[in-house]
């Protein structure tokens, strides 16, 4: 299997400001999260950024880096220049590995990128995980996803789905976890580059804006995602302050 990491990384967080650059053990985060992804069986771990300082702290640290336009919408995007910029096109494969995932473990790359490899029907490939407790099943930031028998993703939703109709109380909550556990998605993603290529010209779907969710366009036009169910939940994110000092206790 031979497939590609691409890890965006922008310095526009607003929680977090300077976020890639934020050090962890003396290293940039961005490059933490490359040095990880490079542990997966990718050919190839390139971070994609606009930023001139992004890119020269990588190459400090021998980790590849392509610099994209500062003008585009979304992410998708960026990593659509980015397929162009490296000749990645067709049904090459491109695993996408959010730049704030440090601890991001190597074995759940493989895992999305061997699943896609295997469903040729599916566009996209992403990963879930059960959610462990009832506070996540009704977080509207635990992003929820149901599957078919065939383990492609139904439908991706902020509401706690599926929903439980005879768990529920006269006000619409609930007491306890529905059973099978219900899934939370990880916001991993494996594409082939000629879908990625593709993605960002798509029309936004209805769906996707009330859901603030941009897998759901490649849903409502048609497209399948395939999902890796993990057994375990995946390593911390690094959002704010606080995340990013529990974390550099690791280091």
């Amino acid at each position: 299997m031979r497939f590609t990491v691409l890890i965006p990384a922008r310095l526009a967080s607003t929680r977090l400001p300077n976020k890639p650059l934020a050090l962890l053990g003396g290293v940039p985060m961005v490059v933490r999260t490359a040095q990880r992804a490079s542990l997966s069986l990718a050919r190839r771990t390139v971070v994609v950024t606009d930023s001139a300082a992004i890119l020269e702290a990588c190459a400090a640290h021998g980790i590849e880096a392509v610099l994209t336009r500062a003008d585009h919408p979304s992410g998708s995007d960026r990593l659509a220049e980015a397929c162009t910029l490296l000749g990645l096109d067709g049904d090459d494969l491109v695993v996408n590995v959010q730049g704030d995932e440090p601890l991001i473990d190597p074995g759940l790359i493989n895992d999305v990128a061997t699943l896609l490899e295997q469903r040729p029907g599916a566009s996209m490939a992403t990963a879930a995980h059960a959610i462990p407790s009832l506070a996540d099943f009704t977080n509207p930031n635990v992003v929820k996803v149901v599957l078919d028998a065939q383990q492609y993703a139904l439908y991706f939703s902020r509401a706690p789905i599926p929903w439980w109709r005879d768990g529920a109380t006269a006000d619409k909550s609930f007491q306890s976890l529905p059973s099978p556990a219900p899934l939370r998605h990880i916001g991993i993603y494996a594409y082939r580059a000629g879908f990625l290529r593709l993605f960002p010209t798509l029309p936004q779907a209805p769906i996707e804006v009330s859901e603030a969710l941009e897998q759901l366009r490649a849903q409502w036009h048609g497209y399948r995602i395939a999902v890796h169910t993990s057994a375990h939940a995946p390593g911390a994110g690094v959002d704010t302050p606080e995340d990013l000092e529990r974390v550099s206790k690791l280091y």
